[in-house]
C-alpha cells in the first residue's frame, strides 16, 4: 500500500511542528524519517496512524483520502517505544488482543498467534509475562501485536530507542527480514542515523517540521542538496569559496568542477563536501601523478581514538577566504579546521599525534545546489515600505539567495490591492531576481502574520522599512523577531550603496553574534568593514585587554574570510561615538549584537540599538545572540 502525504501541516497552539510535508513511500518500501528531538517525525507519525488530526492538508492511503477516517478504519499498525504492551497478559495474549476484539475465530487466532511468535523469534514463549520478558521481547511482542491483523501500512515510532546497543542491532536485523517477507509498507522514525542507513530503502531527513531531502542513505550521504543534510548526516566537511574562470576557488587552491555539479555564476559561493573518509594524510608531499586533489599541509591539532577507527581534527593554512560550514571555525579562528577518519592500526607509526604536520589531500568530494542569504522583506506599500524592497532586492542581488517580498493585509479590500502591488514588484525585480517569490498574509498584527511567515520558512534575514520619523519599529517589529524567532533584522529608512559597513561590538557572546553575521554579508557583497568598540569610563585593566582580545579575534575572523577591515576603539559616551564614526565615516549598514532576552539586564528607557535607531536615517542591522 503507497503512502501520500500532501501539504501536511499541524500546530499546537502556536507552534508549528508539522509544516507543509509532502511525500511518497511506495507500496513495500520501507522508509525511515530521521531528525533530531522535537523535529516533528514523531507528530508525522500519529498524523498518519489517525491518532491526531491536520490543521492542513490531506492522507492517501492505497489511493483513498483517509483524512478523515478513524484510526481503526485505517488498517494501521503501530508499534511505540515503550512497548506498550499488556502487563497483565501473556506474550500470546497480547498478539490475539487486537484479533479477539475483531471477532476472528478462535482457532484462527491461535494458529495466527503462533505463527507470529514464530515470525518475531519467540517460539515457546507465548506463556510468559511482560515482566518475565527481556526489553528486546517485549518489543519483539508489541511489533507482533502489530502485524496480527495484518495492516497494510507498519508505523515505529523509535521502536528501539530503551534498547541496549547489542539488542538493538539485532532487532534491526530481525525487523529487516520480516519486512521483507511480508513486504508491507514501513515508516519507521528514529534519530539514530545507524540505523536509518542500515534499515532505510529511503530516508526523509526532517526538521522543525519541515521535510529537508529525501534520497537513498547512499545518496544523501554521498550526495547531498542541501547544507543542512551534508553536516547532519554523518560528519562531513563543508568550505565555501567562489566559482571562477569555471573552477572552484578555494584560498590559494583550485579544484575543477566535477561533471555533475549544479551550474554556478561566475563569482558565486560554491559549496564543497568532502567526507572524513575521503581525506588521505601523509607527511611528505603528495606526488603530482597521486590523482588526489591536494588541499595544503595542515596541523594535527586533535585526534580520538575510536576502536578500529581514529578521528583527526587539522588546522590548514593557505585556506583564507573560505568560509567553513562544518566544521565551524572558532571565533577568531584564521586556520581551516578540516575532519578525517583514518584506520586504527598497531603500529605506532600509523597513530597521528597532536603538534603533527601532515599533507591533506582528498579522493572524491561533492558540490551541493547553489544557495545564499535567504531574506525576506515585508513591504507595506509605503515609502519605507519601498525602501525596504529597494536595498532587499538589491542585497539578495548581490548575495545570489533567494528572497521574498511579504506583505499583509487586514481585510479583503486591502488584500486586492496588496496582491496587485506584490505584482507590481514581482515584475520589476524578476529580471534580477529569478529566485524572488511573493506571499500575501491575512491578519490584524502584522508582527504575527511576519512570525507566522518565519516560523514557516528558514529565513536567515528580515528586512523592514520604517519612516525617518518613527520611533517605535525596532520595539513593535523588531523586538520580537530579535527575541521569539532568533533572527537578525535590518531596518530601512533609504537605500544606500553596499560598499562600507560599521560593526558594533562589546566584548562578549552578542558582539560574536554580530562579528560573524556582518563578516558573512560583507563575504556576499565584498563590502570594507571597520570593528568599532567603545570604551566605558571605568573600565578595568582586565576589561581592556579583554575588548582587546575581542577585537584581535573580530579581525582575524574577518580576514580569514577575505574581507579587508579595521578596527578602532573610542571612548564613550557609546550612542554619539557610534553615530558621529557612522556620519563622518559615510557607513551604508550599522550592525550591533543583541544580547538574549534571557540574559539581557532590565534597563530604564530604550536601549543602546533603539537609540541608534532613533538616531540615524542609516540602515541599522541587529543581530541576536542564539540561545
Amino acid at each position: 500500500m503507497s503512502i501520500v502525504l500532501r501539504n501536511l501541516t499541524k500546530r499546537f497552539g502556536n507552534t508549528l511542528v508539522v509544516n507543509d510535508v509532502c511525500l511518497q513511500v511506495l507500496d513495500g518500501e520501507l522508509f525511515v524519517l530521521l531528525g533530531g528531538s522535537g523535529s516533528g517525525k514523531s507528530t508525522l507519525l500519529r498524523l498518519i496512524a489517525g491518532l491526531l488530526e491536520p490543521d492542513e492538508g490531506h492522507i492517501e492511503l492505497d489511493g483513498q483520502d483517509v483524512t478523515d477516517w478513524p484510526t481503526q478504519a485505517r488498517g494501521v499498525g503501530f508499534v511505540f517505544q515503550n512497548y506498550s504492551i499488556f502487563r497483565h497478559m501473556t506474550a500470546a495474549e497480547n498478539i490475539e488482543f487486537g484479533l479477539r476484539i475483531r471477532h476472528v475465530p478462535k482457532e484462527e487466532r491461535k494458529k495466527r498467534v503462533e505463527e507470529l511468535l514464530e515470525l518475531v523469534g519467540l517460539t515457546g514463549l507465548g506463556t510468559r509475562y511482560a515482566d518475565q520478558l527481556s526489553g528486546g521481547q517485549q518489543q519483539r511482542v508489541a511489533l507482533a501485536r502489530a502485524l496480527a491483523y495484518q495492516p497494510a501500512v507498519l508505523l515505529l515510532d523509535e521502536p528501539f530507542g530503551a534498547l541496549d546497543v547489542k539488542i538493538r542491532a539485532q532487532m534491526r536485523q530481525s525487523l529487516k527480514e520480516i519486512q521483507r517477507r511480508l513486504k508491507i509498507t514501513t515508516i519507521l522514525v528514529t534519530h539514530d542515523q545507524e540505523e536509518a542507513f542500515e534499515l532505510a530503502d529511503r530516508i526523509g531527513v526532517i526538521d522543525r517540521g519541515r521535510l529537508i531531502e529525501v534520497g537513498s542513505p547512499e545518496d544523501l550521504y554521498h550526495r547531498p542538496q542541501t547544507e543542512f543534510v551534508a553536516a547532519f548526516l554523518g560528519s562531513g566537511n563543508v568550505l565555501v569559496g567562489r566559482a571562477l574562470d569555471q573552477k572552484i576557488q578555494l584560498g590559494a587552491v583550485t579544484l575543477p568542477f566535477p561533471a555533475d555539479a549544479p551550474d554556478h555564476d561566475e563569482g558565486a559561493p560554491v559549496r564543497v563536501l568532502f567526507r572524513p573518509e575521503s581525506v588521505v594524510l601523509q607527511p611528505e608531499p603528495f606526488p603530482p601523478n597521486s590523482g588526489l586533489h591536494v588541499l595544503g599541509q595542515g596541523e594535527v591539532v586533535e585526534r580520538v581514538f575510536v576502536g578500529s577507527l581514529q578521528r583527526l581534527r587539522l588546522e590548514v593554512e593557505g585556506l583564507g577566504g573560505v568560509r567553513p560550514v562544518a566544521p565551524p571555525r572558532a571565533y577568531g579562528q584564521r586556520t581551516t579546521p578540516i575532519e578525517a577518519v583514518q584506520p586504527s592500526e598497531a603500529q605506532p607509526v600509523c597513530l597521528f599525534t597532536p603538534g603533527q604536520k601532515l599533507w591533506i589531500g582528498i579522493r572524491r568530494y561533492h558540490i551541493l545546489e547553489p544557495t545564499g542569504l535567504k531574506i525576506l522583506i515585508c513591504t507595506d506599500g509605503s515609502p519605507a515600505g519601498e525602501a525596504a524592497v529597494e536595498y532587499g532586492c538589491l542585497l539578495a542581488q548581490a548575495a545570489r539567495g533567494p528572497a521574498t517580498l511579504l506583505a499583509v493585509a487586514s481585510c479583503k479590500a486591502s488584500s486586492s490591492a496588496m496582491r496587485d502591488h506584490l505584482e507590481g514588484l514581482h515584475q520589476r525585480w524578476q529580471a534580477r531576481l529569478p529566485r524572488l517569490e511573493t506571499r500575501l498574509r491575512q491578519g490584524d498584527s502584522t508582527i504575527e502574520a511576519i512570525l507566522s511567515e518565519v516560523e514557516a520558512e528558514p529565513y536567515e534575514l528580515v528586512i523592514l522599512g520604517r519612516s525617518a520619523k518613527s520611533t517605535v519599529d525596532l520595539d513593535r517589529l523588531g523586538r520580537p523577531l530579535l527575541e521569539r524567532a532568533l533572527l537578525p533584522v535590518l531596518l530601512i529608512v533609504e537605500p544606500r550603496p553596499l560598499k562600507k559597513i560599521l560593526i558594533c561590538t562589546a566584548a562578549g557572546e552578542p558582539g560574536k553574534a554580530a562579528v560573524r553575521f556582518g563578516g558573512r554579508l560583507a563575504r556576499h557583497i565584498g563590502a570594507f568593514v571597520t570593528v568599532l568598540h567603545v570604551h566605558r569610563f571605568q573600565e578595568t585593566p582586565e576589561e581592556r585587554a579583554r575588548v582587546e582580545r575581542h577585537l584581535c579575534q573580530a579581525q582575524a575572523s574577518l580576514e580569514a574570510l577575505g574581507i579587508t577591515s579595521a578596527v578602532k576603539i573610542a571612548e564613550e559616551p557609546a550612542l554619539e561615538r557610534i553615530l558621529r564614526e557612522a556620519h563622518l565615516g559615510d557607513y551604508d549598514l550599522i550592525i550591533l549584537g543583541a544580547p538574549s532576552p534571557s540574559i539581557r539586564p532590565p534597563v530604564s528607557g530604550p536601549d543602546l540599538a533603539t537609540q541608534i535607531v532613533r538616531g540615524t536615517t542609516r540602515p541599522v542591522l541587529v543581530v541576536p545572540m542564539a540561545e
